[in-house]
């Protein structure tokens, strides 16, 4: 009998451990490596915008999947994140004003995509809004009340619509090319006012549709001279800073008055 329950035993095992092995989570032997030529950027106050350059590599790559076109790469360079404030006006009694709002939670206040090709036809729409891969599918959580949600989605459309027309989120299709064997290089667009703060620049790489691999580097932007001079002034001595900015004026005023004073 218990020679049985033992053959029973191990027949089960035999069962059962296939479809154990099957549950467990696919392992790529392609891995990503990037690199960007400097960790920082420098803001002086004629900046007007510019295009970082991010080269990267796949190791362990499969020659013939890369000759079919079967790896896709997507770059994306997200700025700092804070709440952001979405408001809609209305016409009441013939003046614009404010009547709704709503807050979304630690959004990027720039992002800058660029993609071998278009992102929903990397790999399907569901993944890239789980992976938050995208402007149209970055996650939009309200903060505070919302009442039955009926506007959400009103609002998370506004945001995308307003950051795009700004220019501080931008997407290039296209904008990943390869250049030789299994390397690749991406241009993404840092926008003329692009905030201080670490920026994050972040790879996926794809095979089939199929998420393979992702890397991440920090990027610093700061201000230098008298921008970063009044910056600091403005958080470190709020009181001094208002003080010298009603000199200021007074003084500007009052050139003005004897420059044009009529006689």
């Amino acid at each position: 009998m218990r020679s049985l329950r033992a053959i029973l035993l191990l027949l089960s095992l035999g069962i059962t451990a296939p479809a154990a092995a099957q549950a467990e989570p696919m392992d790529f032997a392609e891995k990503l490596d990037i690199g960007i030529s400097t960790d920082e950027i420098s803001i002086t106050s004629d900046f007007r915008g510019a295009d970082l350059t991010i080269f990267g590599a796949i190791d362990g790559f499969d020659g013939n999947f890369l000759a079919q076109g079967r790896y896709n790469i997507v770059v994306a360079l997200e700025g700092p994140k804070e709440n952001t404030t979405v408001r809609k006006k209305e016409r009441v009694f013939g003046i614009w004003i404010n009547t709704r709002s709503m807050t979304f939670e630690a959004v990027p206040e720039s992002y800058s995509l660029s993609s071998t090709r278009d992102i929903d036809s990397i790999a399907a729409p569901g993944d890239m809004g789980n992976m938050g891969i995208g402007v149209s599918h970055m996650p939009l959580t309200p903060i505070g009340f919302i009442g039955d949600g009926s506007n959400l989605s009103e609002f998370r459309n506004a945001f995308r619509r307003l950051r795009e027309t700004t220019g501080v989120y931008q997407r290039d299709p296209g904008g990943v090319q390869f250049i030789s064997s299994a390397l690749f290089k991406a241009s993404v667009r840092l926008p003329a006012d692009v905030p201080n703060g670490v920026h994050v620049v972040r790879a996926y790489l794809f095979r089939d549709g199929v998420f393979v691999a992702a890397k991440a580097l920090p990027l610093r932007v700061v201000k230098t001279g008298l921008e970063q001079a009044i910056t600091t002034a403005a958080h470190e001595s709020p009181f001094l800073y208002g003080m010298a900015a009603v000199l200021l004026a007074v003084i500007t005023g009052w050139l003005a008055s004897i420059v044009f004073r009529r006689d």
